[in-house]
């Protein structure tokens, strides 16, 4: 072995190896361990979080292939959609709308390409066990079938629905949002007070939202405020615009907030469009789709909402009708895309019935496994407070297409049949060519599907790349990040539900993030990564990148950490080194029953280590079981038993040849035991040293393919504990001498005294020679000490060991 290991050159030719063996081919058949592999967003560059969450669930996929679990671990991209769309105007310098539909769509798809070879490279290069064969994207002919079969199937079941009513839009990104894509921002703003005229006299309100009185359609009070009671029936006149609105009660108006008296607008809250539907308010749109306000709007027409707001405050001051007016910060509602203002419109839209199902969809929380459990509340949390159905329209281009189109003359909604998906409406005329009405005015919808309505069919398109068994779903294991709960956990599960009535998988794994220097999560969107993966594998050794993300908690944030990546390397190292020992001593035949006390204590540690290992991994936690791998490698075998058998190696006139064998051969085993336990972590050093020591004597390819089963024995050997837990303690204590006296450790004893019991004596007596070659002592004796025996050593160091 040479004196350093070559990351780079093992890393290319054990690609090459697993390539050309098909070391993580999946077999065909039914998977016993399938992975609902998340797809990364297809918007650019890859960041260090990406390589944090899904080396975590490589661990465990070679983990379970190595458990002889058959492993079904595909591998997908999401690149539909509207962030795809922001990365492709941004990398090709041009806008959807100006290049148009077709050509855009065309430049959306050759780019994507590109990127997605990129992010298979860099998944490689980490060394993901992917079978890459079982590949898909959610813009892939395959995937637009599925998604499009999906719409149409829960249109007949009754849980999809199309209405013309208000929607949550995103002025910025012009779509529609659902409300899975909202966040919380704090802004700043004015509470302004402004007077409405009526018969009874002036009318005060206050508005955070002073740009939308053209869009003013009743003012509300609550019935029991004898302050305004007797405006029931009567009306306001909207200043500056002019328009007179009715008054009216509702029990939802606040007596004590503002002056108890407040303004609908169409729509500036959900309670606008609550106020609008229970009272059959009219509806004054005063905003587009570019967040631009409309001619009705008046002196507004043409303004953006920051800039309206601004000029309807000047106006209103010039009228002398703001009555008072205070900076306030509140919370609003941001799209969490562009970070900007959502606005309401009404739109005709495609909507998902979730929030009839709410108690279903809770329920089904329960027959899932949450790892860690905690994370299932975050799930219970989300569903108790979804307020709106799902929105899937999108007013978009690269997305898949609803396979509908509209009969202009009856309303009719006409569909193709299955066998003719996936379709583009607006690329194909409606197959039937008339309505039933027998009206041929027949338009496409122009919509395109949410991308998480595609997102949330992961396991189906996984069905179809298994030879689409029923029995396929649901999948063993569904890993994600905890930030996606709301989204992409959930939806899978409504249409999981809704489909086949039951559960998309029995367990979810959820990890956490990279974390900044300030504690803020890594991400592309928000510029603050420190280090690109390309540029940290070239820094660092794979191994050592996928210690570091393996070493952390299931379900916490964790700091990106140098330090961390140099305990990392300082392993590697460390197994290199000691494999360069172990290989100068190997040997390959196994000893069932090994007789002297040191290898029966280390194969009994092994063996205490393997059964945390398991433990750990079988609740996911996959730093645990390296922690317990980890100690036994370091303390176990190297500090200990490497240090207490050399001295057969390099004295071996002292020991019987039978003796020296025995510990070869458990050197041997325990060195493959050490390389199958943390082949999930760090599988190019690992496989490395197998090919190099053991491949010619195994029967399988990679230390990849090789299983824990074929290897493990449940080893006990008690009293071989207690025996070198004994013998330690006396080396420590010679150690101690030595250094006291501030003598080489090599320094000869003239003798070694033993206060013990019999029972212990009888234990170290298999010993003596080991510990006379690590103490450099000649003889051993036992207390008490007999005189005559030190005649002639006067002058010599002694050491005095008791054991209680």
């Amino acid at each position: 072995m040479e004196k350093h290991f070559d990351h780079l050159a093992s890393q290319k030719s054990l690609a090459e190896l697993w390539e050309k063996e098909q070391i993580y081919a999946h077999t065909p058949g039914i998977p016993s361990f399938s992975i609902d592999t998340p797809p990364p967003t297809v918007s650019g560059s890859l960041h260090i979080g990406h390589i944090f969450s899904y080396t975590q669930t490589d661990g465990i996929a070679r983990y379970k292939r190595m458990s002889g679990e058959s492993v079904f671990y595909p591998f997908g991209f999401d690149d539909n959609g509207l962030p795809t769309e922001r990365f492709v105007e941004k990398r090709c310098g041009v806008s959807a709308h100006s290049v148009g539909r077709t050509a855009f769509i065309d430049l959306c798809l050759k780019e994507t390409a590109v990127v997605e070879e990129e992010f298979k490279r860099l998944w490689q290069t980490i060394g993901l066990s992917v079978d890459w064969k079982l590949c898909y994207s959610t813009i892939d002919t395959a995937s637009r079938k599925v998604s499009q079969r999906s719409f149409l199937e829960l249109l007949d079941k009754g849980f999809v629905y199309r209405k013309n009513e208000p929607a949550l839009f995103c002025t910025t990104c012009r779509t529609s949002v659902a409300q899975a894509e909202l966040d919380d921002a704090e802004k700043q703003t004015f509470f302004t007070d402004i007077a409405f005229g009526s018969e009874s006299g002036e009318l005060v309100i206050a508005t955070t939202r002073p740009e939308l009185l053209p869009a003013c359609v009743a003012l509300l009070y609550h019935p029991d405020d004898a302050r305004y009671q007797k405006l029931a029936g009567t009306k306001a006149r909207v200043p500056l615009f002019g328009h007179e609105v009715p008054i009216v009660a509702d029990h939802r108006v606040k007596p004590d907030k503002g002056t108890g008296l407040v303004m609908c607008c169409t729509f500036g809250d959900t309670t606008d469009i609550e106020w609008f539907t229970d009272h059959a308010l009219p509806y004054r749109q005063v905003i587009d789709m570019g967040g631009v306000f409309l001619p009705i709007a008046g002196p507004l027409a043409g303004l953006k909402v920051a800039a309206a707001r601004e000029k309807v405050l000047e106006l209103l001051k010039e009228a002398g009708v703001v009555r008072a007016q205070k900076a306030i910060s509140h919370t609003v509602n941001v799209h969490e895309r562009c970070k900007k203002e959502i606005e309401y419109l009404m739109v005709p839209q495609w909507f998902l019935a979730i929030v009839a199902h709410k108690e279903k969809l809770l329920a089904l929380a329960d027959e899932i496994n949450w790892y860690p459990a905690f994370m299932k509340n975050r799930y219970i949390d989300w569903v108790q407070n979804i307020s709106w159905d799902w929105c899937l329209s999108r007013q978009r281009y690269f997305g898949i297409p609803f396979p509908v189109w509209h009969c202009r003359s009856c309303n009719e909604i006409l569909r193709p049949s299955v066998d003719q998906l996936p379709i583009d409406p607006q690329e194909s005329a409606y197959p039937g060519r008339t309505c039933s009405c027998g009206s041929a005015d027949i338009i496409p919808d122009t919509d395109v599907m949410d991308t998480w309505n595609t997102s949330s069919l992961t396991p189906y398109l996984c069905k179809e790349l298994a030879a689409n068994d029923p029995s396929f779903i649901p999948m063993a294991m569904r890993p994600q990040a905890h930030d996606i709960i709301r989204t992409w956990a959930f939806y899978t599960i409504v249409k999981s539900w809704m489909h086949d009535g039951t559960i998309p998988w029995k367990d979810i794994v959820i990890s956490g993030h990279v974390l900044a220097g300030e504690g803020g999560k890594i991400s592309k969107s928000q510029g603050n990564s420190p280090l690109q993966p390309e540029n940290l594998l070239a820094a660092h050794p794979a191994d050592v990148i996928r210690y570091w993300t393996l070493s952390g908690g299931l379900g916490h944030d964790i700091a990106f950490s140098e330090t961390q990546l140099k305990i990392g390397n300082k392993l590697l190292v460390k197994l290199w080194n000691a494999f360069k020992f172990i290989a100068e001593h190997a040997r390959h035949e196994r000893v069932e029953l090994p007789q002297h006390p040191l290898n029966q204590w280390i194969l009994h540690q092994l063996s205490d280590a393997a059964a945390w290992y398991h433990a750990a991994f079988g609740q996911y936690e996959y730093a645990p079981a390296l922690d317990a791998i980890e100690r036994f490698f370091w303390s176990d075998l190297c500090d200990n038993y490497l240090e207490l058998i050399k001295d057969q190696f390099f004295n071996p006139h002292r020991y019987d040849q039978s003796l020296i064998d025995e510990t070869r051969s458990v050197l041997t085993e325990v060195g493959f035991g050490i390389l199958l336990y943390l082949a999930p972590y760090m599988p190019y050093i690992t496989d490395d040293l197998y090919q190099r020591l053991y491949r010619t004597h195994r029967a399988k390819p990679s230390l990849h393919t090789e299983q824990f089963g074929d290897f493990e024995r449940s080893y006990r050997a008690p009293d071989s504990v207690v025996a070198v837990e004994v013998l330690l303690k006396m080396v420590s204590e010679v150690r101690r001498l030595k250094t006291d006296k501030q003598l080489s450790l090599k320094t000869e004893l003239a003798v070694l005294t033993i206060d013990c019991s019999p029972e212990i004596r009888a234990l170290l007596e298999p010993l003596h020679t080991i510990i006379m070659g690590v103490a450099k002592v000649p003889s051993i004796l036992y207390a008490p000490v007999d005189q005559a025996l030190l005649e002639g050593n006067e002058g010599a160091y002694h050491c005095a060991v008791k054991i209680l």
